[in-house]
């Protein structure tokens, strides 16, 4: 039984927050498609004006916080600077910023709103879906700065820890599934 045990965490450990080793993509590109983009134009269907720059002092904080855990290395349900998985970092930073929220990704993911890449800001969360086998959200990353189409996020990897990506990349743009505001 211990045995069992010790495979089983071992698994979830080496597939729990993105890839072992890192992935090159050649032909294979993915296109990202707005939702709800007809030429209706009835007021209801016209898209919300973005706030100008979302001068949101709370997103700013947990960014910083998230950045503190910068290069800490990956642990399997860490929450600490000895160890971080993915959404223990989320979970932290929001903690530390007075924001209660789940503590798996794929509990994160039920939160929020759905929103469509092109108003991905500062402070929002991204989901992914690493497992080859697996059909359910199993990575989160913190967006940190959004320069145009280039969407920068922090997130934990088992093989490089805590570290800011580019949804721009191929495997993460590959494994994305979507976006959530929660502030």
């Amino acid at each position: 039984m211990l045995r069992k045990t010790i495979i089983l965490l071992l698994f979830f450990a080496i597939t729990a927050c993105g890839p072992g080793k890192k992935r090159r993509t050649y032909s294979k590109t993915r296109t990202v498609t707005v939702e709800g983009s007809t030429n209706d134009t009835s007021p209801e269907r016209l898209p919300k004006p973005k706030k100008e720059g979302r001068k949101n002092d709370k997103a700013d904080a947990i960014v910083s916080t998230a950045m503190t855990y910068s290069g800490t290395r990956y642990k399997y349900g860490g929450t600490t600077k000895k160890g971080m998985d993915c959404s223990g970092l989320v979970y932290v930073s929001l903690k530390e910023n007075d924001i209660l929220f789940p503590r798996t990704s794929y509990q994160m993911a039920l939160e929020g709103q759905k929103i469509r890449v092109g108003d991905i800001e500062k402070g929002d969360l991204l989901f992914f879906q690493t497992s080859k086998t697996g059909r359910r959200i199993n990575h989160v990353g913190l967006v940190v700065d959004v320069n145009g189409r280039d969407i920068k996020f922090i997130h934990s990897t088992t093989s490089r820890g805590v570290l800011v990506s580019s949804l721009r990349e191929g495997y993460w743009n590959s494994a994305f599934v979507k976006a959530m505001r929660i502030l």
